[in-house]
């Protein structure tokens, strides 16, 4: 997600006076569509076709695999394969993916994390191949760990060695790639797990601090060349629909930034200052009702990172309309880059200074987000640092979350289509077949029977040549991205960088948030769950045990984390061991901890073939009677499929009243109701 420099304060209004139009117009942001699906050549296809639909950048979406370092044949890869992105597994894939696209002259946004340091050497392997000169690439890696650790989970190692390959990169890049974007800040998936304006400032700034301090500690970029550093810090952000609060968040944010870097890294030079930030907005808003009114609330949204000049966004990729109900076509992607395009040639939005300046109402709104942001940096400081705070602030995310949904199922916060105005006519937009993108069920065995043939017409000396330079260099301390560029160019597979390094480095478990998070204790509507909760315990001799399981690499927990969250407020016992667990695993823990009821959460798209496993794997243990309920962003003939397996209910997006949710769940386990 690649973000060059802000605006800036080019073309502002005078103090005090009103905005005037500029002699000429500004350069629009980066138009980005978030792509990548099935395989290396399909995705390289769409690249094209979306490039040539006046696309500026790319910006890859890798399947999870990739992104958490598995080979497509690895276990944990079973029906994750091409899913939520494209499969990367070594340098034929990336050449594939990247066909026919002079690197030199693309920029191009990677949204990878635990992986970056792998993926960054695989892109720059080819454009050493296609003879571009790495002093002229541009792009991003987004390079975040802490986030992932926080929200999206597609972490691997633990803190320490992860910042430690943060910082190998950004050496790496600041002296061979130095236009590129070596980290990506991103806040974006904090909003997405629930945090506040205030959360996303912070928490990102803390993010940011924790990398730079770790790249200063480590001495090895002169102090004279720091700010070139920091100038290459990027951000990620999201904008919700609170239209005056994102406005003036970005504004804050740009402040901020400014602020830290001069006082706290001594930056003299105001460019290598400046905030610089690309963004997605928020899909956590998007509705699977009433779909067609996402449009508007992306709309809007994008108005808030684009009107006001000085905290303009210099790379925008839009979600599509439908993303609630699925994986969007290409049509749907489309439609949302179009709506760029409208907004910035069709409208006199960058013929302005920045309209917003001498605003008191957007001053005071600014300077509170700042005020509270810098209290809560300085609470973050004091325990040690963003890597010391993890805890802290998946803690925090978990309940700003569970007050999100409170407040929607309550009706306080209105949300049009779902709590008020549900009445609808027949979309002609969502009907019938072919209204998502769907992968073909056979992409995956023919990714690994390419990945099988790459293994066995490669170089094994070289391969055994080149893992072995880059253990040596991740044991010793050596910058590890050169050995990885050359382990890329003898033909190394992603599963075996990612599994080499879990071997050095250990692998990590990350916070649920779930224990600490606060109980319900006004009622909000639970106290005829709980007394139904407590009748069905009695006449099961025993509390009714939940078991919430996440199989396959899908890290997104928060919807998760909110339904262990509720049960256990209604007085389940709840059973949640967090992400990235096999079927077996799932299965495994529901006899040992022999659970009334198992829910499983799955967002990637891959709950087809990993809930057939569970169900399978659930009637050999003979507990065929333990009823099974998934959550997902599920179709509805996968629901009917799902439903055939032997699964008792189904929830989507459109299923947000959590309580009605426990009062089916409770039912399924009475033994009255089995009985009937």
């Amino acid at each position: 997600m690649s973000q060059n420099a802000t605006s800036g304060n080019k073309g502002r209004a005078r103090s005090g006076g009103a905005a005037e139009p500029s002699a000429e117009r500004d350069k629009p942001w980066l138009f980005r569509t978030y792509a990548g699906h099935s395989t290396a050549a399909k995705s390289n296809e769409l690249y094209k076709k979306n490039l040539s639909k006046g696309q500026t950048g790319l910006s890859i979406a890798f399947d999870l695999p990739t992104q958490t370092g598995y080979d497509s044949d690895h276990e944990l890869a079973r029906g994750e394969v091409g899913k939520v992105g494209v499969p990367c597994s070594h340098l034929g894939d990336m050449r594939t993916l990247l066909d026919g696209i002079p690197l030199e002259q693309m920029n191009t946004s990677m949204t990878i994390n635990a992986t970056a340091a792998w993926l960054l050497a695989l892109y720059v392997a080819f454009a050493d191949e296609q003879g571009a000169s790495r002093a002229k690439l541009t792009g991003t890696i987004q390079n975040d760990i802490i986030k992932e650790y926080l929200s999206r989970g597609t972490y691997v190692f633990p803190p320490e060695p992860s910042l430690r390959l943060i910082k190998d990169t950004i050496v790496f890049s600041t002296r061979e790639v130095p236009k590129w974007n070596p980290t990506n800040v991103c806040s974006y998936h904090l909003q997405e797990a629930g945090a506040t304006p205030v959360q996303e400032l912070s928490f990102a700034l803390a993010t940011a601090l924790a990398v730079l301090d770790t790249v200063k500690a480590s001495g090895e970029v002169a102090p004279e060349a720091f700010g070139n550093v920091v100038g290459r810090v990027s951000f990620f952000v999201n904008a919700g629909l609170k239209f005056v609060t994102e406005i003036c968040k970005m504004r804050a944010f740009t402040e901020l930034w400014d602020e830290i870097t001069a006082e706290r890294y001594g930056v003299t030079d105001p460019k290598h200052r400046l905030f610089r930030y690309g963004v997605q907005v928020n899909s956590l808003g998007l509705t699977e009702q009433q779909p067609e009114n996402n449009v508007y609330r992306i709309l809007l949204e994008a108005l808030a990172v684009t009107l006001s000049k000085g905290a303009r966004a210099r790379a925008v990729q839009l979600p599509a309309w439908n993303e609630a109900l699925g994986l969007p076509r290409p049509w749907d992607q489309q439609w949302s880059l179009r709506m760029q395009q409208i907004l910035a040639y069709e409208t006199d939005l960058l013929s302005y200074g920045d309209i917003f300046d001498g605003s008191v109402e957007i001053k005071r709104k600014v300077d509170e987000l700042k005020r509270e942001a810098r209290a809560e940096l300085k609470t973050i400081e004091k325990m040690g640092g963003a890597v010391a705070a993890i805890d802290f602030m998946k803690h925090a995310l978990v309940e700003s979350n569970t007050e999100r949904l409170r407040q929607i199922e309550s009706g306080a916060q209105i949300v049009v289509g779902v709590n008020r105005w549900t009445e609808t006519e027949p979309s002609p937009l969502s009907a019938g077949e072919g209204n998502i993108q769907v992968i073909d069920p056979a992409v995956e065995a023919e990714q690994v029977e390419r990945l099988k043939a790459w293994r066995s017409a490669r170089d094994a000396k070289a391969v055994k040549a080149a893992l072995a330079d880059l253990e040596q260099a991740a044991k010793e301390g050596r910058n590890v991205m050169e050995p990885s560029i050359a382990c890329a160019k003898a033909g190394v597979t992603t599963g075996e960088w990612g599994g080499l390094l879990r071997q050095i480095f250990g692998e990590y478990r990350a916070p649920t948030g779930v224990a600490k998070a606060a109980a319900e204790v006004d009622g909000s509507g639970l106290e005829g769950v709980r007394a139904a909760v407590e009748a069905t315990s009695a006449k099961l001799g025993r509390r009714i045990k939940f078991l919430v399981g996440k199989p396959g690499l899908d890290g997104h927990s928060n919807g998760a984390e909110q339904i262990a969250v509720r049960a256990r407020d209604c007085g389940m016992e709840v059973v949640y061991e967090g992400i990235r667990l096999t079927p077996a695993q799932v299965v495994r823990a529901a006899i040992d901890e022999s659970v009334h009821v198992v829910g499983l959460s799955i967002l990637s798209g891959s709950h087809v073939p990993l809930v057939k496993e569970v169900m399978e794997r659930m009637a050999k243990e003979g507990a065929s009677d333990v009823p099974v309920v998934v959550g997902g962003i599920i179709p509805p003939e996968d629901e009917v499929k799902l439903k055939s397996f032997g699964v008792a209910a189904v929830y989507t997006p459109k299923n947000f009243q959590l309580n009605d949710i426990m009062a089916e769940i409770v039912t399924l386990v009475d033994p009255a109701a089995k009985a009937a």
